[in-house]
């Protein structure tokens, strides 16, 4: 199975969107297909041994429209697209001199000889040269027994314009058969401007809804430094291979992901990880293609390149997760499926009721409605209600550091009420750092401890080694390590042991008071590690996984958004108890295995919760892939965050409460374009098709039809553009 995304090419509403997605979802060998109109793109998942990119270019063809299969990189992507945009703006000030002169003649009475001739010529050039792409859609869609909103423009500038011309060359006959002949022809070019109008703005909007995808983008570099025979050569990034040395002077950009091999700076993560503090980088740190190298140039050893960085894999799982549908998108796809025939069989309706109940003026005031329902008739505020909102909400969320794989994550993260925190580098730091120690003579036993831990491979070693590593090493002597105990050496003759309590304990060595009473009071928060002669224990270390600084203040925001907050860890009770009562959570499970975790998932979904799980280990994977809403962080194992539907890239616990925040508004948000865009055509088709007429005595001319349905369209856009001014 392959899963690709496509432009696709002469969309032009969103039942476009619906009848392509249609002729893929159809296709043999497709399992699941999705168009969004937003962006422009198809995403498919299609067995290969099936069928093609090129067969299904060929179906999509069919249906008229274009599949672009060939890989095209995101910068001639936004060269075609500003390329379209200009040739949408010329068409547009073409149709536009040739529809104000004709608005003119016909709302100011501007009459000479031969005016209505002159209207004539302007609306015939304006409809064949800037009209043109609405009669070529539609006879595409007609080809096909389909029909969009070209349909829907030409079959209404269509009827306008040649009613008009008959009523201008055949008046006796419209007159003969007692109908006043009207001219419509500024109905039929303003209308074709209007529309262009609404499509130029929109167009313009859309693009700003991908403003998140382009600014990772503008992140990379082109040029690079590389060491070559011992000089600096200047390398175009596409060519830079793993493993070589690359070199990163101040104020410029990192090109690829990689490790510190020279130098100390720096570093702005703030693009991806939403953090605002930039970070200090030494030797052996690591470093993030797309991040700002500070006040220090630094030489650095690339380990990812192309594709595989960090901000590659973000770029591509946001480009993803736009193309995704949530649940409110599928009632709104099955109504702009069937609108257009809807829309066109109101159209018909209106005329003839108007030709059956208005004896004098049935035809033309028939005529005038039909045109007018036709054209104030707009599917693409429908169908750009749902993907703008997600495009802007799932770009907002990679600036802030959360990253969003699909678009139901979005729906469903505003309705959790549960949410299960592993503890171990979910809410503590994941990995143990002294946070208390307490010596009889510390001048002279801490490098005796520094030294013989160095030879241990023991995380807890590890992490006293990194906590005193300005510590000068001693000479040691028959130093052995005891596996799961510790280590032992002679020192200038005399025996020494640093390890586990337990084990110290067992060669009968002296405890004082004090030390006895330090470890009543922190043995059940950490670990301790003592360091003993051949006679007393000299030192205690307490180790502890230390809580994260945001953890409590974010589990704070998430019981005030209504959250019910979760604890669950392998670890003993005593130490999960203690962290968290630190961070201020109630509801506690220790030593838990991972099938339980699953388990304890189901308990609380059975209970009729949402459920979110946040982890970031193998472990937690089966829960994760249980929950309703599945949240990893950046810093934990590739298995979790392949399984999530959420990563946090920064780690940070605040990114949740931030990201239902996030869920809310741009629910919210696609709720009132929803709202807009129904409510527009509910008001706006009744009008069209003659109710005002009752009251005011007047039908809406189609022109102002035309306008009013650019402006749907546009607002619907602006709103979703709106979210990215909004706070998380």
């Amino acid at each position: 199975m392959q899963k690709e995304q496509y432009p696709i090419e002469g969309m032009m509403c969103a039942s476009c969107a619906v009848a392509v997605e249609k002729v893929l979802q159809q296709a043999k060998g497709v399992k699941e297909a999705s168009v969004n109109y937003a962006n422009g793109k198809a995403t498919i998942t299609f067995d290969a041994s099936i069928t093609s990119a090129k067969v299904l270019k060929h179906q999509v063809e069919e249906a008229g429209y274009g599949l672009v299969i060939t890989p095209v990189n995101q910068e001639i992507l936004q060269q075609r697209e500003e390329e379209h945009y200009k040739a949408l703006q010329r068409t547009f000030w073409g149709s536009v001199c040739c529809s104000l002169p004709v608005f003119l003649i016909s709302m100011f009475h501007l009459h000479f000889p031969y005016s209505d001739w002159f209207q004539a010529l302007l609306a015939t050039i304006g409809l064949v040269f800037f009209g043109k792409k609405f009669f070529k859609g539609a006879y595409n869609q007609l080809k096909h027994r389909s029909a969009n909103m070209d349909t829907l423009v030409a079959l209404s500038i269509s009827v306008a314009y040649l009613y008009s011309l008959s009523s201008l060359v055949f008046r006796s006959f419209w007159e003969r058969y007692g109908i006043a002949p009207h001219l419509y022809f500024e109905s039929a070019v303003m209308i074709v401007s209007f529309i262009l109008l609404g499509r130029m703005l929109e167009e313009s909007a859309k693009g700003r809804t991908s403003q998140a995808i382009r600014k990772l983008m503008g992140l990379k570099p082109t040029i690079v430094y590389v060491r070559k025979n011992e000089n600096w050569e200047e390398v175009p990034i596409e060519n830079v291979q793993k493993g070589e040395i690359l070199l990163v002077k101040s104020g410029q950009k990192i090109p690829v992901d990689g490790i510190v091999t020279e130098g100390e700076t720096y570093v702005d993560e703030s693009m991806i990880t939403g953090e605002p503090l930039p970070v200090r980088k030494v030797i052996g740190n690591a470093l993030f293609a797309g991040t700002t190298n500070g006040q220090g140039a630094i030489q650095m050893r690339a380990e990812k390149v192309g594709e595989h960085t960090l901000l590659s894999s973000i770029i591509k799982a946001v480009e993803d997760a736009q193309g995704t549908k949530p649940p409110v998108q599928k009632l709104v796809d099955k109504i702009a499926g069937i609108f257009v025939p809807i829309v066109i069989m109101i159209a018909i309706i209106s005329f003839f009721l108007w030709m059956l109940l208005d004896k004098e003026n049935g035809f033309s005031h028939g005529l005038q409605a039909f045109v007018s329902v036709l054209v104030i008739a707009c599917p693409c505020a429908l169908g750009l209600a749902t993907p703008t909102a997600i495009m802007v909400g799932i770009g907002k969320g990679a600036e802030n550091g959360i990253l969003i794989k699909d678009a139901q994550s979005i729906e469903l993260a505003s309705k959790i009420n549960a949410i299960i925190l592993d503890k171990t580098g979910t809410i503590t730091q994941g990995s143990p750092t002294v946070v208390q120690d307490f010596w009889e003579n510390k001048d002279r036993d801490l490098p005796i401890l520094y030294t013989m831990e160095q030879h241990s491979s023991h995380p807890l070693a590890q992490a006293i080694v990194a906590h005193w590593k300005e510590t000068s090493p001693i000479i040691l002597t028959q130093v052995k390590e005891i596996s799961g105990a510790g280590v032992e050496a002679l020192v200038e003759g005399k025996y020494y042991r640093v390890g586990n309590l337990s084990w110290l304990e067992e060669y009968g060595v002296f405890l004082s008071d004090d030390f006895r009473e330090k470890i009543n009071h922190y043995q059940s928060q950490g670990s301790l590690v003592g360091l003993a002669d051949e006679q007393r224990i000299l030192a205690l270390i307490f180790m502890a996984d230390k809580v994260k600084d945001t953890s409590a203040l974010a589990i704070e925001k998430l019981q005030k958004q209504g959250i019910e907050v979760y604890m669950l860890t392998g670890d003993q009770l005593p130490v999960a108890s203690h962290i968290a009562k630190e961070v201020g959570i109630t509801h506690l499970k220790s030593q838990v295995k991972p099938q339980e975790k699953q388990d304890f998932v189901k308990e609380l979904q059975a209970q009729g919760k949402v459920v979110a799980m946040v982890g970031d280990g193998i472990n937690d994977s089966q829960a994760l892939a249980q929950a309703d809403v599945s949240i990893a962080m950046g810093k934990g194992s590739d298995i979790a965050m392949e399984v999530a539907q959420l990563t946090l890239i920064s780690s940070d616990l605040l990114k949740i409460p931030k990201t239902v925040n996030l869920s809310v508004q741009t629910l919210r948000t696609i709720r009132q374009n929803l709202f807009w865009a129904f409510i527009y055509n509910l008001i706006g088709i009744p009008m069209a098709a003659g109710v005002l007429y009752f009251l005011t005595g007047k039908l809406l001319d189609p022109m102002y039809a035309g306008a009013a349905m650019a402006f749907s369209s546009v607002s619907v856009v602006t709103n979703s553009l709106l979210l990215k001014r909004k706070k998380i």
